[in-house]
């Protein structure tokens, strides 16, 4: 969508910066728990952000309900403003999703998500800020229309 500058800064510099509870969940990648955050039954037409540095992740129309209790995706607004990693803790072979411009730990991507893209991208409300539609200038129904 856009391209920036890579972000660093140390931990300390974010745990100033954010929330303990954002710190937690965006920069050692934590998990909030399910049904907790404030953005799973958020219906809000908008942009969904990072909550570090504000680069655009996901369109609320590409937002489905999972059943999961995180806010779940069909896709990112532009695939070079993610990364992914490949996660295997607790036991488990997972993709992690990271935010490409500031490294601030997204959630996971999973195979099983609705059609056309088939994935679902399952992302703490936690390292999010949503952008809303009448503020933000954007459309939303870009995201039915393959945006990519």
């Amino acid at each position: 969508m856009y391209r920036t500058t890579h972000i660093w800064r140390s931990d300390k510099e974010w745990s100033e910066i954010l929330s303990p509870d954002v710190f937690l969940v965006a920069r050692k990648e934590g998990t909030e728990p399910p049904f907790s955050g404030k953005y799973t039954e958020c219906h809000t037409k908008g942009i969904y952000a990072c909550v570090c540095c504000g680069t655009h992740l996901f369109f609320s129309g590409d937002k489905f309900d999972s059943g999961t209790g995180w806010p779940s995706f069909s896709q990112p607004v532009c695939r070079d403003n993610i990364e992914l990693s490949e996660d295997r803790s607790l036991g488990m072979r997972r993709t992690e999703v990271l935010c490409r411009r500031c490294g601030a730990h997204l959630g996971h991507v999973f195979d099983d998500g609705p059609p056309p893209t088939g994935k679902r991208y399952c992302i703490n409300s936690l390292s999010l800020v949503l952008i809303e539609c009448e503020t933000s200038g954007f459309d939303t129904n870009m995201a039915k229309s393959g945006h990519e």
